[in-house]
């Protein structure tokens, strides 16, 4: 290579210069599969589409939005679930990381693992082997409950338990993995605050509510935060279990996003739906932080 040719590019890359030069892939592929498409969408949102026609409309789609049953049944369907899956997950989620960071539990790396497996195991696998087990009429659960004398329960045609079914789903597959966070906060709570506390005569049940779970605050902000924007996003358990029925019983807010868009290919509204969830998600986790404090404090 001529010297002209390597002086040239020596100068070219500077120390100034070569680390934007080393990050500008990563920055390219950001503006062109993220950045690029989140300003499309709100574009789109102004927009009504028509094959390959789009229509500047205004706020029609936000304005249809607020005159849209279906709508507020799947935002009313999606807060139910929320409000009874994410307490009840971290609950367990919580107990369990309890019982296995207490030294009276053996073979501890067999257990975070088997809680963990649901986590990484495909969902529509686990979504089949739970259609399988809650078909009403050949369902090893309704098979169980009828050797105690319990009728069938229509798991996946009734409007209630069809929001049960969707809600153990989460559940079983959601618990490991926050109990994993869980077990790292409990693991980094210094030991002297339990001798301390010991030493004053602090029983066990005193410790855990006056030391663990105050010692635990900036977690739970975290899971709690996190288990809402996931359960506001819910799709796949619904989606593969029920369709969104019966009669739009577990309608979620991103199905029915879905559905708008790839089944009516009404992107235009479509969008306003993606926009109005994002500020849905935005205040609902303003408040979480407000009410249950900052990790600072």
């Amino acid at each position: 290579m001529p010297s002209s040719t390597k002086k040239t590019r020596a100068q070219w890359i500077t120390p100034k210069r070569a680390p934007y030069i080393f990050i500008a892939p990563a920055v390219l592929l950001l503006i062109v599969f993220t950045i690029y498409p989140v300003l499309q969408s709100f574009i789109l949102s102004f927009q009504q589409v028509k094959g390959i026609t789009k229509t500047f409309v205004g706020l029609s789609n936000y304005t249809r939005l607020l005159h849209d049953p279906i709508f507020y049944k799947s935002l009313l369907n999606t807060f139910q679930i929320l409000i009874v899956q994410v307490p009840v997950m971290l609950f367990f989620a919580l107990l369990i990381a309890v019982g296995l960071h207490s030294s009276l539990v053996k073979a501890k790396s067999f257990f975070r693992i088997a809680y963990f497996m649901p986590a990484i195991t495909a969902l529509v696998a686990a979504s089949i082997v739970f259609m399988i087990l809650l078909d009403e009429n050949f369902g090893l659960v309704n098979y169980l409950l009828n050797l105690l004398g319990i009728e069938s329960i229509r798991w996946l045609s009734s409007p209630f338990w069809a929001k049960v079914s969707i809600i153990a789903l989460m559940t079983w597959r959601w618990t490991g993995y926050n109990m994993v966070i869980f077990l790292a906060g409990l693991q980094n709570i210094p030991k002297e605050l339990y001798e301390a506390a010991s030493m004053d005569g602090a029983t066990r049940v005193k410790q855990f509510f006056l030391i663990t779970i105050p010692q635990l605050k900036p977690v739970f902000i975290f899971t709690v935060v996190m288990s809402t924007i996931g359960t506001l996003q819910l799709f796949d358990e619904p989606f593969i279990l029920t369709g969104g029925g019966p009669n739009n019983a577990t309608m979620t807010i991103t199905l029915y996003l879905y559905q708008t868009g790839f089944k009516y290919f009404d992107f235009g509204y479509a969008s306003a739906i993606a926009y109005a969830l994002v500020v849905i998600i935005a205040v609902i986790s303003w408040i979480q932080m407000k009410l249950v404090g900052d990790f600072e404090e």
